[in-house]
């Protein structure tokens, strides 16, 4: 379960003062699914970020689970990121080098698996995505959804508690947009991992049945079924 109290997130730009975050509340289930929402610069991905300790807050705490990521040591946090927290970003990240076999398994290096390991699950993991037999291909020999998917499966092969997807369908048309999403879905629903979804996509959030709108770093959540169906 994370538990979020009074996070605040500011920067400096130049001599100004800038409130990314502004006393965000915020608890998430284990198992659940959020998806945020809110303008560009509105605070969604900073969010994202205290989520997965890549940010810490200038104030206010992140408790993952009974760990407070915003206090943790960076060893510590590396080594929770590692092994409960799964990321999907819109611009793929995939190594261009690297087969798509060879991509996911470098999400399970820092884990010291055995060679033998990492290859399985790495095959198991671009099968659930349905890309088993696209394993040897580079990713320059793949559409832009199949990207995302092998993107999706390097996040899950180290089987996470958390799955933290920044506008993962941001660079798609609709239709990869539709299949992607279905991808997601259906892995959260087969694993059970918490699943944050950050779009600007008001298709996906008229969809969600826990949306969290973020407003000059302010939170409001509503709950229920279509949750999103007023968001602009």
């Amino acid at each position: 379960m994370y538990e979020l109290s009074g996070v605040t997130k500011r920067y400096r730009r130049g001599k100004e003062s800038v409130t990314a975050l502004d006393g965000v509340d915020l608890t998430i289930e284990d198992g659940g699914r959020l998806v945020i929402q809110g303008p560009t610069g509105g605070g969604k991905s900073t969010l994202l970020q205290m989520l997965g300790g890549l940010d810490r807050p200038t104030q206010g705490s992140v408790v993952l689970d009974g760990t407070d990521l915003a206090t943790l040591p960076e060893a510590r946090l590396t080594r929770v990121r590692a092994e409960k927290i799964g990321f999907v970003f819109q611009s793929f990240n995939l190594i261009p080098t690297l087969t798509a076999q060879e991509n996911v398994e470098t999400a399970l290096v820092p884990l010291g698996l055995r060679a033998k390991e990492r290859r399985s699950r790495a095959a198991e993991a671009l099968g659930s995505v349905g890309l088993g037999e696209r394993g040897g291909h580079l990713p320059g020999e793949l559409s832009g959804g199949q990207q995302q998917r092998v993107a999706i499966a390097r996040a899950l092969v180290k089987r996470p508690a958390v799955l933290l997807a920044d506008e993962p369908t941001g660079n798609l048309d609709e239709s990869m947009r539709d299949e992607v999403m279905e991808v997601l879905e259906g892995l959260w629903r087969e694993h059970a991992f918490t699943f944050v979804l950050v779009t600007h996509d008001s298709t996906l959030a008229r969809k969600a049945t826990r949306l969290a709108t973020i407003k000059k770093g302010r939170v409001s959540v509503t709950e229920g079924a279509g949750a999103g169906a007023g968001a602009a």
